[in-house]
């Protein structure tokens, strides 16, 4: 009987195991990027029409934190080739997460807590490399970006420079649905304190990098962490904004403290972005800059990347969407709005990449013409690009 006992406890585990590995990633991220059920929103012919004429690009989805094959449509999460085809989405950039404090909040998190990616990492089956190397975790969900790329190279091209981004927009006015895919990094934690490594995801072709996530780091204050509302830039983390300046990397300012996109500001008259955001005074939460700051980013030729949660919106709908959008046009004027959904980044909406039709929608009942549609959805973004990307 005992050995049958122990025979059934090996069982159990080795069954607990399986599901742990195959099974538990897809409940997670079922759990964490919900679409709310909905009916199809209501999107008229001329809408249609003037949606598939848009070149449109997102600033912010974090896809490829979820070991899917993004070159097939997933029952799961917001994101992937199929679905961003669908929503005519013809610029995306995949940012890479590396690291989320256990007991995540808008308001406070500690940089010692449980770091819930490691747990997701090794669940994934991830290369043991990654699974305590931060740096190294954004290397690998690169590398997923260049498999997707290898293995549909008629869905995705990575844009890493202005004739990447040249090629793509060229081979869509063929009539080519393509996208192309943008590599970011998600908080400068991802340097595990070395500006070598800076080097090392420029090489693996990111172009944008944010300074914080959830949590101060070696670069400085997050507008979540815990250093203080005054905090800003460390020594390190001016090193390192010089040296993105230098490399011509993209400053993302979104969850920075607001003492250090200031700093920032004060360094550069580079543009920058704040790439999934909201604003203060229309959606009056933590998560949003102050207004103030805001226009400062937009004065010095910077972009504000509207996002698609409730979180930063108020109002998670289209039309809610669509006000937010109104609101920072108001703010900070036409050119200097763009998309920034946070698709995949642990965020309910109301409807997936392959709706974005209906946000056209929206904008057209909110009484925006179709010149200024056309540079919220996208035109922004690639005139931005055009000026940050390295020439080839």
């Amino acid at each position: 009987m005992r050995h049958v006992l122990w025979r059934l406890i090996a069982l159990i585990l080795v069954i607990g195991l399986l599901g742990f590995f195959t099974l538990g990633p897809g409940i997670v991220e079922k759990m964490q990027n919900r679409v709310r059920p909905h009916d199809p929103w209501p999107v008229s012919d001329a809408a249609r029409e003037l949606h598939q004429r848009l070149v449109i690009g997102d600033w912010h989805a974090d896809s490829l934190l979820w070991a899917r094959d993004l070159t097939g449509r997933s029952d799961r999460g917001q994101v992937d080739l199929p679905r961003l085809i669908e929503g005519n989405v013809a610029l995306q950039v995949f940012t890479t997460v590396t690291k989320s404090p256990a007991g995540l909040n808008y308001d406070s998190n500690d940089a010692a807590a449980r770091d819930d990616i490691t747990l997701l990492f090794i669940a994934q089956l991830r290369p043991l490399r990654a699974w305590l190397d931060l740096t190294e975790r954004a290397l690998e969900q690169a590398r997923q970006l260049r498999l997707a790329e290898a293995k549909a190279p008629g869905m995705l091209k990575i844009v890493r420079n202005r004739a990447d981004l040249d090629e793509v927009l060229a081979r869509r006015a063929r009539g080519e649905r393509v996208v192309g895919g943008i590599l970011g990094a998600e908080g400068g934690h991802v340097l595990a304190g070395g500006i070598d490594n800076l080097g090392r995801l420029w090489d693996a072709g990111f172009r944008l990098m944010g300074l914080t996530h959830f949590f101060d780091n070696e670069l400085g204050a997050s507008l979540h962490g815990q250093a203080g509302a005054g905090a800003g830039l460390t020594d390190f983390g001016r090193q390192v904004v010089r040296e993105m300046i230098r490399r011509g990397m993209i400053i993302d300012l979104a969850h920075a403290s607001p003492a250090m996109a200031r700093e920032v500001l004060d360094m550069t008259d580079i543009p920058v972005v704040v790439s999934h955001t909201g604003i203060h005074s229309h959606c009056p939460t933590v998560r949003n800059f102050p207004d103030a700051l805001m226009q400062r980013v937009a004065a010095q030729g910077g972009l504000i990347g509207i996002g698609y949660w409730k979180e930063v919106t108020c109002d998670d709908s289209p039309a809610g969407i669509a006000g937010a959008i109104a609101a920072a046009i108001a703010l900070v004027g036409e050119d200097h709005v763009a998309l920034g959904s946070d698709f995949d980044g642990a965020v309910t909406t109301a409807f997936d990449t392959s709706e974005l039709a209906a946000l056209t929608q929206a904008l057209i009942d909110r009484g925006l013409d179709e010149a200024t549609i056309a540079k919220v959805m996208g035109g922004n973004m690639v005139d931005f690009l055009r000026r940050a990307l390295p020439e080839g």
